[in-house]
């Protein structure tokens, strides 16, 4: 089933176009797309591994949940769905915090992603048990340790997705959450 999205600026404003996402990433055309960090009251962080047969980023671990923002969608939608989507878990939208945005311009061979992104925590206590993996996207889940997730950021990325505007707004967080505890 093809996917359409809502066509933006640069500066992530609405141009009332929507294309789908064969399109858009042919084109290079600016759209949303969403992450999503679970965190648990361990300080640990809920990451799942990529499946092997995803174009980018295959089998390296990434954030919990995350990917484009459907024509029509709100952000904080797109991240119910997506979490629900790939690890089969429900949310509300009075879980989720917001905890910023950025672009990100990025050509990996034929596809052109330029999006616009949100980035959002969710605080939940989340057994590995309860998690339904959507496997043609995950192919593990697991929790990590805050620390041993900023290690393998500032180790560049070891391991994990090279998506450097989500890890640095999750370091940020991880940051102010060390400050405020």
């Amino acid at each position: 089933m093809e996917e359409y999205f809502d066509v933006l600026t640069r500066e992530g404003d609405y141009t009332g176009k929507i294309e789908s996402r064969e399109k858009c990433h042919k084109e290079g055309l600016w759209h949303k797309a969403v992450a999503v960090f679970i965190m648990n009251s361990k300080n640990q962080v809920l990451l799942q591994k990529r499946s092997a047969n995803k174009k980018l980023w295959p089998n390296l671990w990434d954030m919990t949940a995350g990917g484009h923002v459907l024509a029509g969608e709100f952000g904080f939608q797109s991240i119910i769905r997506e979490i629900k989507e790939e690890i089969g878990i429900n949310v509300d939208k009075s879980d989720i915090l917001f905890i910023g945005a950025s672009i990100s311009d990025t050509v990996k061979g034929e596809i052109k992603n330029r999006h616009y992104n949100e980035y959002y925590i969710v605080n939940k206590e989340i057994g590995i048990s309860e998690l339904k993996l959507q496997t043609e996207e995950v192919s593990d889940a697991k929790w990590f340790d805050m620390n041993d997730v900023i290690k393998r950021i500032d180790d560049n990325y070891n391991g994990i997705t090279e998506k450097i505007g989500c890890w640095n707004y999750f370091k940020k967080y991880c940051e102010w959450k060390e400050n405020n505890s």
